[in-house]
């Protein structure tokens, strides 16, 4: 009798307690939980990572672009450069022609005696000349005539130095050879003749006559 009411109690006492139930629903979450806090921890270094090669990618692009831009700018400076001096030999061959065509002249307007064959000889020349100074300028071939302007070694060819007080010292006094410039860039230098500063020389000399015959 007493064995059957301690199994009655404790079967009581199992219907009384509070039920806990473990469900599938609360195991799958702290599954998922679980394996998403290992795997963003796993993650995030690779992404860092594939950001900084990104970065680095696009930079270089960056610089290959920059680089192919700088190329093509330099190949059309060069073909641009190309044509505009691809005459530079024949400008240079066609300058002598010109040089004797204007000593002709020069030498016809020296002649004392004024015949019709003089005449028709400069006339000629004259009409030569012409035509081939327009020639030369349609290529962009022209004349530089520096008379006045202050002497440039880059640009200028001193043949010789003279002592002048109506210029200014290392001024282009005379032109013995006009220089040319073929589209603005020099072709040759203009021979020509520099002033210098007076030398006080003689002054001084006289002076010290002076002061011997006093």
């Amino acid at each position: 009798m007493a064995k059957d009411e301690t199994l009655s109690g404790e079967a009581a006492a199992e219907e009384n307690a509070p039920e806990t139930e473990v469900t599938g629903e609360v195991i799958e979450g702290t599954v998922e939980n679980a394996v998403e806090d290992v795997a963003t921890d796993d993650l995030m270094p690779l992404l860092e990572d594939a950001r900084a090669k990104a970065d680095d990618h696009w930079n270089q692009l960056l610089r290959v672009k920059a680089d192919m831009e700088n190329t093509r700018r330099r190949a059309r400076q060069d073909v641009e450069n190309a044509h505009k001096f691809a005459l530079e030999k024949f400008a240079l061959e066609l300058l002598p022609i010109k040089d004797s065509l204007e000593m002709g002249l020069m030498a016809a307007d020296g002649i004392a005696e004024n015949g019709d064959a003089t005449a028709q000889l400069k006339e000629g020349t004259a009409l030569t000349l012409k035509m081939l100074t327009a020639a030369l300028e349609k290529f962009g071939i022209e004349a530089v005539d520096p008379t006045g302007d202050t002497f440039d070694p880059d640009k200028h060819q001193a043949m010789s130095m003279q002592e002048s007080a109506e210029h200014k010292p290392n001024t282009v006094m005379a032109v013995m050879q006009k220089g040319y410039q073929l589209n603005e860039r020099l072709l040759r230098p203009a021979m020509v003749v520099v002033s210098k500063a007076v030398a006080e020389t003689s002054d001084n000399e006289s002076g010290s006559h002076i002061n011997e015959q006093a």
